[in-house]
């Protein structure tokens, strides 16, 4: 292992099983690795493998194949060392809900034989927006809340690695931008970050990221780089009726891609060309279509994502 790389993983497989005697398989031929430092996010859907990963690399769970290093640990022969390292928030709250902020602190704090005061520091920026809360039980907690509890307890042994499994998944979207500029403050400290989510946009504040669907790593880059690169032409288009719009679109001979984004169905022709604006405009009137709208969209990671599904390619 190279001493830059906190993490390392190498053609992890998971697999569990399925109805009858099927298998599902959660991670397929998994490798990437996470430099010292780093900020790095594992961007994908529910069901997509991001939870399965963080438990092998986490050691609470075996993969069936492939190995992985955190810190140049084993995760299957070093576990213990690893878990003294590294710390861990899951996608779920799992903290102690009958126990107040306080307490929770306190008990994790003792089960690494530190204290608050120790480490107080590192996690003071965090500490200070729930102190005043902290004779509350954390099971009273709003999600924003809980979610600053939880990344506390993660942090009070002052980790050299920190896991965290979709840790703004239901929080609302001021806590989420804070919750991001805390990530900020934690890499400056130099502790390196693997951070999963589900939404796309949080992928551009990551130094890289990996796209993973159906437990297959679909990409790996910076996130500037994914979109620097993309060569196709994409076309965002509105009508009255969206969802006939979206049907109508899909059945064109010359769609390569078609899918919903926000107010616009964004479109990827299988040819480029300057007039299909007025191509596609006849088409969609001769479809019974008003109050058509054509216009170039400029690529974005979910335009890039929705790409590598079916052309996956291996930074």
């Amino acid at each position: 292992m190279s001493a830059m790389h906190s993490v390392t993983a190498e053609h992890i497989t998971r697999e569990f099983p399925g109805e009858g005697k099927g298998k599902v398989t959660a991670l397929r031929d998994v490798s990437f690795h996470v430099n010292a430092g780093e900020l790095f996010g594992i961007i994908g859907p529910d069901g997509a493998g991001k939870t399965t990963l963080f438990r092998i690399l986490t050691t609470l769970l075996l993969a069936d194949r492939g190995s992985a290093t955190v810190q140049g640990l084993d995760v299957v022969k070093d576990y213990r060392e690893i878990r003294r390292q590294v710390g861990y928030m899951p996608g779920r709250f799992s903290l102690y809900q009958d126990l107040s902020v306080e307490e929770n602190l306190t008990f994790f704090a003792t089960i690494f034989n530190t204290s608050i005061e120790e480490n107080h520091d590192l996690i003071r920026d965090i500490y200070v927006q729930i102190e005043p809360f902290r004779k509350r039980k954390a099971g009273k907690l709003s999600g924003g809340m809980k979610q600053k509890l939880a990344l506390c307890c993660a942090l009070i042994h002052r980790p050299t690695v920190l896991f965290l499994d979709e840790p703004t998944t239901g929080v609302d979207a001021v806590s989420r931008k804070e919750f991001w500029e805390m990530l900020k403050r934690l890499k400056a400290e130099g502790i390196s970050i693997l951070v999963s989510t589900p939404y796309m946009d949080e992928a551009a504040l990551c130094d890289r990221v990996a796209l993973i669907q159906e437990g297959t790593i679909l990409g790996i880059d910076e996130p500037g780089h994914f979109v620097d690169r993309y060569e196709k032409k994409i076309w965002a288009v509105r009508s009255k009726d969206m969802y006939r719009l979206l049907q109508d679109l899909r059945e064109r001979p010359d769609t390569a891609s078609v899918y919903p984004f926000g107010e616009y169905q964004h479109l990827t022709p299988t040819h480029a060309s300057s007039d299909l604006p007025e191509l596609l405009r006849s088409y969609l009137v001769e479809k019974g279509h008003e109050d058509i709208e054509v216009l170039p969209a400029v690529p974005g990671i979910e335009d890039i994502f929705m790409d590598l599904m079916t052309h996956p390619v291996k930074a």
